[in-house]
């Protein structure tokens, strides 16, 4: 007899009305607006203005969704290509799947093009955001409990997930990952801003310690799970992408921090905050001085002729 185990919801869908709240969108609705509100926090503390990360995650979010969600339909494609499947699955992202190397990856590209309209440095940025990354991706790793989906190997132990009988899965009480993952990436923001705090991390030193401390825990993480998985010499495709892509940001906080040491000094210039309107303000004080300039000593010109006129 099982004396403890974590239950999942019957369903991840609400109905209020015609309108359906799944419980997989909420998740990362709610993740985002936690990486966007710390991360705000984080660029002002750093000279940068309120609003900027919000302005460029407008660009960063939308790209970072697409690439999610082109990441895991192009390593998962037999869920949708293959004989029996409907390929029109792909487009509905709110089933679940999204990976996030490809989220990370496309959502720099999102946001490389927004610190470009403003004239903000990547790196600066990315320093910025990555702890609000990491609660992101802890909040959103609860869709997959809403979903009943990417679970671990069968247990016994009192935090097992109970998984009830549905299409590809077998009931049963499983390793609860999306917990364990949701627990690392707390973690991983603590000592992002840990260290961040300690070692005055900067030009994108911050963002590649958080990448690399994902990847640690994403590569146990993923040798736990059983659900399908594309394997090269005998270990799943994310856990090979987890051993890379960890190698590549230790190798940058390296290789960084010897060309670049320290922070930047400047992460957002003036105009980029919006001061050229206080620019404009400030030269129309005078409604002289405010008018044409031709027109302005024309005015000065004329009284002074009248004047001379009056004297002779």
């Amino acid at each position: 007899m099982d004396l403890a185990y974590i239950p999942s919801p019957s369903t991840g869908v609400i109905h209020l009305g015609p309108v359906p709240l799944r419980g997989y969108a909420f998740c990362i609705i709610i993740g985002v607006f936690v990486a966007v509100w710390l991360g705000n926090k984080r660029w002002i503390a750093r000279g940068g203005k309120s609003g900027t990360v919000a302005d460029i995650a407008v660009w960063a979010v939308p790209f970072g969704l697409v690439g999610g969600r082109l990441y895991h339909v192009i390593t998962d494609y037999q869920l949708y290509f293959s004989e029996g499947e409907n390929w029109v699955d792909a487009f509905k992202i709110w089933e679940g799947g999204l990976g996030i190397w490809g989220a990370i990856s496309l959502g720099a590209v999102g946001a490389w093009i927004g610190c470009r309209r403003r004239g903000i440095p990547l790196p600066a940025y990315a320093d910025a955001i990555a702890p609000g990354i990491a609660l992101a991706q802890a909040i959103g790793r609860w869709g997959n409990w809403f979903n009943q989906e990417l679970y671990g190997k069968k247990t016994d132990l009192p935090w097992a997930l109970e998984i009830s009988e549905g299409v590809n899965r077998e009931p049963g009480l499983y390793h609860p990952t999306f917990l364990y993952e949701s627990l690392w990436c707390i973690g991983v923001a603590l000592l992002v801003i840990w260290a961040d705090r300690r070692f005055k991390l900067g030009h994108g030193r911050a963002f590649a310690l958080y990448v690399a401390a994902y990847c640690a825990g994403r590569a146990w993480i993923e040798y736990m799970r059983v659900d399908e998985a594309h394997q090269f010499l005998g270990l799943r495709l994310n856990v090979w992408t987890a051993i890379i892509v960890f190698a590549l940001a230790v190798a940058y906080i390296v290789v960084s921090a010897r060309l670049r040491p320290g922070r930047e000094e400047v992460v957002e210039p003036p105009k980029a905050a919006g001061d050229a309107a206080g620019d404009a303000d400030s030269t129309a004080t005078d409604p002289e001085d405010a008018a044409p300039v031709g027109l302005g000593k024309a005015r000065r010109g004329d009284a002074t002729d009248s004047e001379t006129a009056r004297k002779g």
